[in-house]
């Protein structure tokens, strides 16, 4: 049995609709648009038929950048970096899961993310020997890390009306426009040919 992290971004959401995982989880940790991550990937899970499991625990006070308030992170690689965060991500859905039949966890990786160091194949490999260690070990995988989320889409066939539902903000449960989330949604969206359908959310 396959689940995946559903954040109710573009990414996961086009993994999910792709490989059609059974248990879907989605994680408010603190985050500012955790209200309409929820959202997305409740929708995400009714429109596909995945058993969603939600775990809400509070770490804004451990976070840092532009998930978690407004301040510069002077040392990190981008405004939005959250330092530790797939590998907390990763530890609360497997926390969850260790009652399921769930043999695997999919994240939503894709090309670029390798700007995180949890975005790269060697954080990928470590989290698995890590995980390995412990009573339930299913593999953590990222079955995009080698594609762009242009060509995860077009290769996923994911239909728009599933697609529309994501949410990519990085500061607000509204969409702002302006921040790394926001810019690269509208430039996929752009490059699929589905701004007239954006314009109309």
């Amino acid at each position: 049995m396959k689940a995946i992290l559903l954040s109710g971004g573009l990414d996961s959401i086009t993994l999910a609709y792709w490989l059609r995982p059974q248990i879907a989880v989605t994680i408010d940790y603190g985050q500012r648009p955790a209200r309409a991550e929820l959202t997305a990937a409740a929708e995400v899970c009714k429109a596909l038929g995945m058993q969603q499991e939600v775990i809400t625990v509070d770490c804004s006070a451990l976070g840092r950048g532009s998930l978690v308030d407004d301040r510069p992170v002077l040392d990190g690689p981008s405004p939005e970096w959250w330092p530790f965060r797939n590998q907390l991500l990763i530890t609360l859905a497997l926390m969850r899961l260790v009652n399921s039949q769930a043999d695997e966890l999919m994240l939503g990786t894709v090309a670029g993310d390798e700007l995180h160091a949890d975005g790269t194949p060697t954080f990928y490999a470590s989290i698995n020997q890590l995980v390995a260690a412990q009573e339930y070990a299913p593999r953590i995988t990222a079955p995009a890390q080698a594609m762009s989320t242009e060509a995860l889409v077009r290769t996923s066939g994911v239909p728009p009306e599933i697609l529309m539902w994501s949410h990519s903000c990085q500061v607000s449960h509204l969409a702002c426009g302006t921040c790394r989330g926001c810019v690269k949604r509208l430039d996929v969206l752009n490059a699929l040919g589905l701004m007239d359908l954006q314009a109309s959310r």
